[in-house]
């Protein structure tokens, strides 16, 4: 008997926090995912860390047996300020001297990797000035982006997804959800096929050292919004039409991007990822619920106002009778 009731409050229990069960999972699986990403990495890429490490010890150590003139602190100083210079974009290589970072298109590109959030990191600012205006550039466009993608987004939203999935299902007389899942799979091909296939063999094409997995590569770091930066278009060594290309570059991310906002919110749109995501989120209070407490508060609230309606009576009875010489004591010493 007390194993059935403890049973059955168990299960109460759970019945009624089934929400915030289920958002423990989805954190415990979260952070198990996180683990499991760091794991693959960590044994895929240090092998060739240290193989890179071991190349350019190599490297080092027969340079400066080839140039014994040169110590070794010399060298390390000289490094170090090629790599600063680097990290902001600079080279040192005389082929590379003629690709400015900062010319017209160039800032465009980079404006605009600001206000998408990609932020590749090739190009920084160097002056102060220059950060203090990416600060205040930042806080003010990528709130205005977003603003802008929601309002593109939900127009075409309307004439992609919605106008077609309502006259299928009226036409033909298909299911609303199936006729979504078909509606969202061939969007999301078409996506996929415009914006990351046919971009990445162009990209192969006009970049020289890039293969089709690597401009796959680029395609999807940058329209995700991730922008590691260790691939950038336009930065090989005298690229022909540089300016149109970055022009060009600059146009396709902010098309991209547009296209996998248009994609995510057609499949948040399905039925059954939006029952998939109740099943994390907080339940809101039941119609019946509100009218419940709403009647419980008026009727506290007259109760309450009924005591101090009697209350103030009673204050006003005995105001009247002393004032008018009666009372209760008076009356008795009368008889």
């Amino acid at each position: 008997m007390l194993q059935s009731l403890a049973s059955n409050s168990c299960v109460r229990l759970i019945q009624t926090h089934k929400s915030t069960w289920y958002f423990t999972f989805l954190l415990l699986g979260y952070v198990l995912y996180l683990i499991f990403g760091a794991v693959v990495f960590s044994s895929v890429e240090l092998p060739y860390e240290d193989l890179l490490r071991q190349e350019l010890r190599a490297v080092k150590k027969q340079f400066l047996q080839d140039n014994q003139c040169l110590t070794e602190e010399r060298l390390e100083r000289f490094l170090k300020k090629a790599l600063e210079a680097s990290s902001y974009g600079v080279s040192i290589l005389n082929n590379a001297s003629s690709n400015w970072n900062w010319d017209f298109t160039s800032a465009l590109f980079f404006a605009s990797t600001v206000l998408s959030t990609t932020g590749y990191g090739h190009t920084a600012p160097l002056s102060d000035g220059g950060k203090v205006f990416c600060i205040i550039y930042s806080v003010i466009g990528i709130p205005f982006t977003l603003l802008f993608l929601t309002a593109v987004v939900q127009r075409i939203m309307i004439c992609s997804t919605r106008r077609p999935i309502m006259y299928i299902h009226r036409q033909w007389g298909l299911s609303k959800p199936l006729v979504a899942i078909v509606h969202a799979a061939v969007l999301a091909v078409l996506a996929i096929c415009c914006f990351f296939l046919i971009p990445a063999a162009i990209f192969s094409s006009l970049e020289e050292n890039w293969n089709f997995l690597e401009s796959f590569y680029f395609c999807f770091i940058s329209l995700s919004t991730i922008g590691l930066g260790d691939y950038v278009p336009g930065e090989a060594i005298n690229q022909k039409f540089r300016e149109l290309y970055k022009v060009g570059i600059t146009v396709y991310l902010i098309l991209g991007l547009i296209a996998m906002l248009v994609v995510l919110e057609t499949l948040c749109e399905l039925q059954q990822l939006k029952q998939l995501r109740k099943m994390f989120y907080l339940k809101k209070e039941k119609q019946q619920d509100r009218l419940a407490i709403l009647d419980h508060d008026h009727m506290s609230f007259t109760t309450v106002c009924k005591r101090a309606d009697e209350c103030d009576e009673d204050k006003t009875n005995q105001f009247i009778a002393t004032s008018t010489g009666f009372s209760p004591v008076n009356e008795f010493m009368s008889r």
